[in-house]
């Protein structure tokens, strides 16, 4: 009667029952603040990256998803969460071993004899108060938690790989700025010893159009170097090394374009960021955690049983086999609170989750309103600066022109051709930033995965 009463007890499962927190829990609003992007077309916003008109982008996506170390070691980190889950669900099954023995009895005053024996054992726990599910429940959500987590680090391992190719281009681009603007400065150079030799200017003009040359030269190699870091940082989010990224990067100095993008709701959020959802199963893991170690403060049912034979001949072995089974009921009366402590503990990792959730939340909804601030900034920005630089071309044609014809002085001539360089660099800079914008955006809006993929391709059951 007390084990049947101890079943129907068993019906409730120890611990609270978890419900995802509201939209309102999680103080999301209704729209952004910022939402100036277009709503474009998604047709294959799983391939995201695709939407950027740079060829070696997508080849080189593909060596990050097979080759990347830190993608690697999320895989291995979901490869271990599925093996917990495996093992919890195993706790539900018996445990069934067996053994044998063989041996011979030495005796000086009788013959010798011998011994065989063999048993089959086995143990069985019932889930009288949910423990056992719960903990099944809490390896279930720590598997989701573990495949988000790879769709996570995937984000962002793309994005900065696709950052870092930006960066190249636009160092390639400012380099090709910069040794054109040489080439001009080489012919101010000239222009300036003719005039020299000809006595119609002091040498100081010439010394001028030398300096200005020697610090266009300067910067060259300081780009160089930089463009090998970019290159180098591309090679390595691709699991390749740096010397063999050439031939897939190619000597390109076009930035990519930037596409427009679909922003959504913030509530889109919390399905489309894997960050986000890592942190919910996470907390949904932690609650039922609290039903684990509740779990132990109640009786446990174990069941035993074994079969048993023992012979002095093998032939005889299974002649007899005897068995017994046994019920055990077990419960702790006095550990000095340790259990009640684990319970509270349980229940402290849980609100430290939620926290963690609620903060993640917050933090990318920021993140989203940074990003659309800085994509519509760097928009505007990017056509201010063309204007400047159809500006200082114009201008700095007209001063070469004039000093050709002897109508203005060298410096005029030189704060033209400084004026155009570092316009035409600033704009070539903020073409990277507007396209690395949007990569900022794509990141923040939790990018374009397939949300019924287990990620390794396969669709998930």
């Amino acid at each position: 009667m007390c084990l049947a009463s101890l079943v129907v007890l068993g019906g409730c499962r120890a611990g609270p029952d978890y419900h995802p927190q509201s939209s309102a829990e999680l103080s999301v609003p209704a729209a952004y603040l910022h939402s100036a992007e277009a709503h474009a077309d998604m047709a294959g916003e799983a391939d995201w990256w695709k939407r950027f008109d740079d060829p070696a982008l997508p080849p080189l996506i593909a060596r990050a998803l097979a080759g990347n170390t830190d993608i690697a070691s999320a895989t291995a980190r979901l490869q271990q969460a599925r093996e917990g889950l495996r093992q919890a669900k195993a706790q539900f099954a018996p445990t069934i071993s067996s053994s044998g023995n063989a041996g011979r009895l030495f005796n000086s005053a009788a013959p010798d004899s011998d011994s065989f024996s063999q048993s089959l054992d086995a143990r069985w726990t019932a889930d009288l108060f949910g423990g056992l599910g719960r903990g099944r429940q809490a390896s279930a959500a720590s598997l989701e938690a573990a495949r988000y987590s790879l769709a996570d680090v995937q984000r962002a391992i793309l994005a900065e790989l696709a950052r870092n190719l930006v960066d190249t281009r636009t160092t390639a681009l400012r380099l090709d700025i910069a040794r054109d603007t040489l080439r001009t400065q080489d012919d101010n150079l000239v222009i300036a010893g003719f005039r020299v030799r000809a006595g119609l200017v002091s040498a100081l003009d010439e010394e001028q159009a030398r300096s200005q040359r020697a610090a266009t030269a300067a910067s060259i190699p300081l780009l160089v170097r930089t463009e090998a870091a970019a290159r180098n940082r591309v090679a390595v989010l691709a699991g390749m090394a740096p010397e063999a990224i050439n031939p897939l990067l190619g000597t390109s100095s076009k930035v990519p374009a930037a596409p427009r993008l679909v922003v959504g709701a913030p509530l889109d959020l919390l399905r489309r960021r894997p960050d986000l959802r890592a942190a919910e199963r996470r907390l949904a893991a932690a609650s039922a955690r609290i039903g684990v170690a509740k779990a132990q403060l109640y009786p446990a049912l174990v069941l035993t049983g074994n079969l048993g034979t023992t012979s002095n001949s093998i032939r005889t072995l299974t002649d007899v086999v005897t068995g017994q089974i046994f019920a055990s009921l077990s419960a702790t009366i006095f550990d000095g609170g340790r259990l009640r402590s684990v319970v509270r503990q349980r229940r402290a990792e849980a609100e430290e989750s939620l926290a963690d959730y609620h903060g993640r939340v917050l933090g990318a909804l920021e993140d989203v309103e940074n990003a659309l601030v800085t994509r519509e900034t760097s928009d505007t920005r990017l056509v201010e600066l063309g204007q400047q630089v159809a500006a200082a071309d114009a201008a700095a044609r007209l001063a070469r022109s004039n000093y050709r014809a002897g109508l203005t002085d060298f410096r005029t001539l030189l704060d033209a051709e400084r004026t155009l360089l570092s316009a035409r660099d600033g704009e070539a800079s903020a073409r990277g930033d507007r396209t690395k914008a949007a990569i900022q955006l794509y990141l923040a809006l939790g990018g374009d995965w397939p949300q019924d993929l287990d990620f390794s391709g396969k669709k998930r059951p």
